[in-house]
């Protein structure tokens, strides 16, 4: 399947979830995470904010986990420029966020993150494919940040759906995810 055709049947199916699986499948995903990721020598975590209307992932159960278990690890969040890049800021506080005129919620201020200090990134998608490729919404925001992070900085993909064989028209812009956390388990690419 292209790009065009995931990114289409896997909103559709995201859409389609009921507010009690959407919630299901969101607790079971940070289960996964918290049970299955090292992190040990994290001290910077990137973590997208979940568009409600797309029903993305809550990434606030992460989010409020990692503030109350990991108080030494950093929170860094995105806010989008008109430039199709992301800025990234400490997370301070739900007071810092609001929702900009796509219904995206993102730091209104804080301190920006510096890339290098980031360590790892949960990545936002619609879906993935067996080696780690993913679909996102096609604008290119986490292909051109995940280039600019360091080579170990591990990419976590969340998806409410196991990967599909392929994504035929990967190019050479793609960002592979080195793992990917689905309610049922943890992948490694």
């Amino acid at each position: 399947m292209n790009k065009n055709k995931v990114r289409n049947n896997y909103l559709q199916l995201r859409l389609a979830l009921s507010e009690e699986e959407y919630r299901e499948f969101s607790q079971k995903l940070a289960a996964v995470f918290f049970s299955s990721v090292d992190l040990a020598r994290i001290s910077t975590i990137h973590i997208f904010l979940p568009i409600a209307s797309k029903k993305e992932p809550d990434t606030w159960l992460i989010i409020d986990q990692l503030q109350k278990d990991f108080p030494g690890i950093r929170i860094s969040i995105p806010k989008m420029s008109d430039e199709n890049r992301l800025t990234n800021f400490y997370f301070e506080g739900r007071n810092q966020i609001k929702s900009n005129r796509w219904g995206i919620p993102e730091p209104q201020f804080g301190d920006v993150t510096q890339v290098e200090k980031i360590d790892m990134v949960i990545v936002p998608l619609l879906a993935l494919d067996q080696k780690g490729n993913r679909a996102g919404y096609g604008k290119g925001y986490y292909d051109f940040f995940l280039k600019l992070c360091r080579p170990d900085c591990k990419r976590i993909g969340l998806s409410f759906f196991d990967p599909i064989d392929e994504i035929a028209d990967i190019n050479l812009y793609d960002v592979k995810l080195t793992h990917c956390i689905t309610p049922a388990k943890l992948y490694t690419f």
